[in-house]
């Protein structure tokens, strides 16, 4: 069956005159080249463009990870504190949030109870818990309040930054006795 199609393209193509057989070898070329384009050469460039788009963006995951890498090497040096020692620094930390906060501890959990508490403090705070008491959260149950706006002739409202509190549970594993 091949054989007869080889056959009958190789009379026709004896039967075209010199010219017609430049531009259709031609046409085939171009076809072939249009081909090998399409299917290997663009994905290829459309490839390598992405990668320079992308590679910035990479970058900057890569080194946020290696920081973050270095901070879990640095934190896994520290010595373990005792559960004293972590109870004394979570008592002394627990003053930076103010009056908003309250620490209750049952054996190995420490409940801290959060009432209008800014966001910047408890921020801070929570770097702070875990830098020197040396704890992290193991629940969180917090929830976002807003200010009430203020009364007529009362004081203006904070700061939109400020104009956010939250309100809840943290509870903190101590280390064992």
């Amino acid at each position: 069956m091949a054989k007869a199609w080889t056959n009958i393209l190789e009379l026709r193509w004896n039967a075209l005159a010199a010219r017609e057989r430049v531009l259709v070898g031609s046409a085939c070329l171009l076809a072939v080249v249009a081909l090998i384009w399409w299917i290997g050469v663009a994905p290829a460039l459309a490839q390598i463009r992405q990668a320079r788009e992308l590679t910035p963006a990479l970058d900057a995951q890569l080194q946020s990870m290696q920081a973050q890498s270095q901070e879990a090497k640095s934190l896994k040096a520290q010595r373990v504190l005792s559960y004293d020692e972590s109870l004394r620094a979570l008592e002394m930390s627990i003053k930076t949030l103010g009056a908003g906060a309250t620490l209750s501890v049952n054996d190995a959990r420490a409940n801290v109870t959060l009432r209008a508490v800014s966001a910047d403090a408890l921020a801070q705070w929570l770097a702070q818990v875990r830098a020197n008491a040396r704890l992290v959260p193991s629940e969180l149950r917090i929830q976002k309040t807003a200010i009430a706006a203020p009364a007529a002739g009362a004081a203006p409202a904070p700061a939109a930054g400020a104009a956010v509190q939250w309100d809840g549970t943290i509870l903190l594993n101590l280390p064992t006795r």
